[in-house]
Order: structure tokens, then C-alpha cells, then sequence
């Protein structure tokens, strides 16, 4: 289930010919999702905080695009896209991060998660080297780009600092 979302519109690319757009608005009832306090990678655990993490549960809606090209030029506001793979860890590691940060700038971005490996002319086109890869895209064009797993705190701050530097 895709999830990640920010400005009520996540895109995520499901076919060479068209791109297929998850929208989220969160939902009105009061379901919640809860993260675990702790995880382990490899043989270290890590814990979260002291206390569990509450998100409220998103609901998605699908928007079709024809190229990437079309949905980086329809969006009316910068896009912060997700360059990922499913066998990445840190990828993996991202998806509740990148739902909190989706859910706290919702006004500001649209963001938007692409499969490498579904998508290698993409990935290609903008260098993919190392991932997770964001870049931030404004008015169809790479705007800053920053690669590797952040917290949530960590990727709202440089996606603001971003946004109101060049502004």
C-alpha cells in the first residue's frame, strides 16, 4: 500500500506508458496507525523515541499522467521526488518518514516516489547513483537534490531551507 504522501497528491509510476498518481487526504474518521518503538537493522536495534509514533491513517485516490515530464509540469507546486528501489533498506526505511513529512508540508509540496529499477531511463536521466536519491523539482526542473535516509525533522528542514533559500 503506497502511502507516501504530501500536499494531498503522491504520485507513483506504475507502467512504461503512464504515470499513476496516489492522492491522500487524511481520513475523517479517527483510525490511527501506530509504529513500533523500536526496530533492528542487521544486528543493531535502534528505538525510535520513548514514546510510540501516532500518523493518522491515508486514503488514496489515482491520477494518471502520461509521462514524468507531464506530471512535473501540471504540479503547481515543487515536487519532492523519491528515487527508490524495493529491495533498498533504507528505502524501506523511509516510507513512515516520508509519510510524517508528507502529512507536515502538505501546503507546500507534492511528492512523488519512482522505482529505479521499473523506471532506469528516469533514473538514468537524472544520474541515480546512490539510494535513496531526492530531488526537488520546480517548474519542471531539478531544483536540489540530497541522497541518503534522514529523519523526518532531517528532511523537512532541508526541504524548507531548499524551498525558502531559492526562492
Amino acid at each position: 500500500m503506497a502511502i507516501s504522501v504530501t500536499a494531498a497528491k503522491t504520485p507513483t509510476l506504475n507502467s512504461e506508458r503512464s504515470i499513476t498518481a496516489l492522492a491522500a487526504s487524511s481520513s475523517s474518521s479517527s483510525s490511527f496507525l501506530q509504529f513500533p518503538e523500536r526496530f533492528q537493522i542487521g544486528n543493531t536495534k535502534r528505538f525510535l523515541s520513548q514514546r510510540p509514533r501516532i500518523l493518522p491513517v491515508v486514503q488514496a485516490k489515482k491520477q494518471t499522467y502520461s509521462s514524468f515530464d507531464d506530471l512535473l509540469a501540471k504540479s503547481d507546486k515543487p515536487v519532492l521526488v523519491d528515487f527508490y528501489a524495493t529491495w533498498c533498506g533504507p528505502c524501506q526505511f523511509m516510507v513512515p518518514i516520508l509519510n510524517e513529512v508528507s502529512a507536515t508540508l502538505k501546503d507546500k509540496i507534492q511528492l512523488v516516489k519512482i522505482d529505479t529499477e521499473k523506471y532506469p531511463s528516469i533514473a538514468d536521466k537524472y544520474r541515480i547513483e546512490a539510494l535513496p536519491t531526492f530531488i526537488i523539482f520546480k517548474d519542471g526542473e531539478p531544483y536540489d537534490r540530497f541522497e541518503g535516509a534522514l529523519t523526518a525533522d532531517q528532511l523537512i528542514q532541508r526541504v524548507e531551507e531548499s524551498l525558502k533559500v531559492k526562492q
